[in-house]
């Protein structure tokens, strides 16, 4: 049991994600309760600090909020509060196994990212667990409990799984190499309008005016407008001259949110109005040109445990059902 634990601990410290650190705006409850399982407590600042990433691009999406926007942060928070609870009864089981799990898999997991979020930046990565309002010691305790829980999902889904085909392994190398790519060599063009919160070269504008300034553009664009001419006339930034183009930018470069948004979007896509602290962007993706990916010889380990996983959902799902069955679990009211 230790054995297969261990090994999938590697593959977790390789390929497994880390939500990116952040908070949303606004006040923070630090000592509210979201849930309790088995008596352990699930606060509001763990809720929190994993909705941040998606509040952040819900935000940027729907300037004006609205029903979707509420739908959505429903549906993400209620996926987090779960997913914490999984955590915990998978944390419970671990120790009753009496597993451990090394150190220097933590060191790698944190080294991890920050080479991958932080542009290597130690610097960048510390004031951002102080933005959390994490220690070091609380992070790296994080960490440690989801490469836990990524090994422990990993050991129910393959255990007994039926062994991968090489068809299987083929087809789905195919389909995850651009999520295991070596995301710090991406690259994007797109052009680009920016309006500010408050235009300071028109006294009488507000934030809500400057929205409806970038909603009208996004119309306008949408009706066939030339985006370059548009960019010139109303945009307010370095690029406005050149029509909004700008090329080559490496997602390092970007912030995180707005990078994810971006990448995610396909070639001659249109986006926004999205908002930021600043004010209202309109984006046209031109190209993208995506960092290497992993040859599969490198991560066929990996490929195979997937693919063994992904015939085993089932007996994964049976497994934490009845652990939920037996949890006490008890989730509060907002």
């Amino acid at each position: 049991m230790k054995f297969r634990l261990l090994c999938a601990l590697s593959v977790a410290v390789a390929c497994g994600p880390m939500t990116v650190l952040g908070q949303p705006q606004g006040p923070i409850e630090v000592n509210g309760i979201a849930a309790k399982v088995n008596g352990q407590v699930i606060t509001r600042s763990e809720v929190n600090m994993l909705l941040a990433p998606s509040y952040l691009q819900l935000v940027s999406k729907f300037p004006r909020r609205g029903e979707e926007f509420e739908r959505q942060f429903k549906e993400e928070k209620a996926r987090v509060i779960q997913e914490l609870i999984d955590r915990q009864i998978i944390l419970d089981e671990f120790k009753q196994l009496g597993a451990t799990i090394k150190p220097s898999y933590i060191d790698e997991e944190i080294d991890r990212q920050i080479r991958d979020q932080f542009n290597g930046s130690e610097e960048r990565f510390r004031e951002e667990l102080k933005k959390s309002r994490l220690t070091m010691e609380g992070y790296r305790r994080m960490t440690r409990d989801k490469l836990v829980v990524d090994a422990m999902k990993q050991q129910q889904a393959i255990l007994n799984a039926p062994p991968p085909l090489p068809d299987e392994i083929r087809k789905e190398y195919n389909n995850i190499k651009l999520q295991i790519r070596d995301t710090t060599k991406d690259q994007i063009s797109f052009m680009k309008i920016y309006i500010p919160r408050v235009d300071p070269q028109n006294p009488l504008s507000t934030p809500e005016t400057q929205l409806a300034l970038a909603e009208s553009l996004v119309k306008q664009l949408k009706d066939g407008k030339d985006f370059a001419e548009l960019a010139k006339s109303y945009s307010r930034d370095a690029f406005a001259e050149a029509g909004g183009v700008q090329e080559d930018v490496p997602r390092m470069d970007l912030s995180s949110e707005f990078a994810a948004i971006i990448f995610d979007a396909k070639e001659g896509e249109l986006l926004g109005p999205l908002e930021d602290p600043q004010g209202f962007t309109i984006v046209k993706v031109t190209h993208k040109d995506l960092g290497p990916s992993p040859a599969l010889s490198e991560v066929r380990d990996m490929v195979e445990n997937r693919v063994r996983a992904d015939k085993s959902v089932a007996q994964y799902n049976r497994w934490i059902e009845s652990r939920r069955k037996r949890a006490m679990i008890d989730i509060k009211d907002d």
